[in-house]
């Protein structure tokens, strides 16, 4: 677990954010993989398990410090809801493996990918709140024991999920982060000031506090209020529908990178890519910091 807390203050000295990778889901999608409704991309992780190592070296030769497992959609909650029989611990141990394989030997991070139980841009809530936190406290343990370095708590945009997860990560000493999603008026979908939200999530001392899949306008309102000392990162939103409905960027990689460079001033402790990035984009991210630094 040390690693990670290492790395990220290795960032305050190597004077660079961290690269986190982009994405999964929409990048096999776009090479001709249909996903499914509940488990998303999870569920090649058990139909074609070396396409997602090799996704993951890609992105690892492109440039990423950090790579994700392909963990967003198997916490109990979705493996519940899907019509695939498959065990929670099985896909889990199995995505974590995937990633460890092509980090091995590369002095890589990996990070758990946990999402929300449910749909991560709805407050409504169908199950209890004893079944959220076993479904939270079950994933991130399981990705946990199976050797992640830290979780990594994405899209995350409602109160009683985020405390459960920041008060377990915290009482049980796992290094987290918190990536938060809000809405244009600068609140999560359940309604607290996302200002505050940080400020509570800050008691509990994540390793970074995210900000992913959002606008960059919208960002950019949040951006101006963070302060300089604060361990943050992004990985923003630049979605497009080609016409086959694939998630693709909206902008080319160049853009990509300009469009993250107004952001770099307040040090980062990481930036990646969201949905519809690939390792192009990486790739570019990646030179465009090696040649500043």
């Amino acid at each position: 677990m040390k690693k990670s807390f290492y790395l990220f203050n290795f960032v305050k000295r190597i004077k660079r954010p961290l690269i986190l990778d982009g994405a999964m889901g929409s990048l096999l999608q776009q090479k001709g993989y249909e996903l499914d409704q509940h488990l998303w991309s999870s569920i090649i992780s058990i139909t074609n398990p070396e396409l997602i190592i090799e996704i993951h070296k890609d992105y690892i030769d492109a440039g990423a410090d950090i790579i994700t497992t392909n963990t967003f959609r198997t916490n109990p909650n979705a493996i519940a809801k899907s019509s695939f029989k498959i065990n929670c611990e099985e896909i889990v141990r199995q995505s974590v493996e995937l990633a460890l394989t092509a980090a091995s030997g590369k002095n890589r991070l990996v990070a758990g990918s946990n999402a929300p139980a449910e749909d991560c841009y709805s407050a409504n809530r169908t199950i209890s709140t004893t079944s959220l936190e076993r479904n939270h406290k079950y994933h991130i343990d399981l990705l946990i024991e199976s050797g992640v370095d830290f979780i990594l708590n994405e899209t995350f945009s409602n109160m009683d999920e985020i405390l459960i997860v920041a008060k377990h990560c915290s009482k049980y000493e796992i290094p987290f982060i918190i990536s938060l999603y809000f809405t244009d008026d600068l609140k999560l979908l359940s309604g607290e000031s996302l200002i505050d939200v940080i400020k509570i999530v800050s008691d509990y001392n994540p390793i970074s506090i995210g900000f992913n899949c959002i606008q960059p306008k919208l960002f950019s309102n949040v951006y101006r209020s963070l302060s300089k000392d604060m361990n943050f990162g992004f990985y923003l939103n630049h979605l497009a529908q080609d016409s086959k409905k694939k998630l693709i960027c909206d902008i080319n990689p160049s853009e990509f990178v300009l469009e993250t460079e107004k952001y770099l001033k307040k040090s980062p402790s990481f930036i990646g890519g969201c949905c519809g990035t690939n390792p192009k984009y990486i790739k570019a991210l990646r030179n465009f910091i090696d040649d500043k630094n």
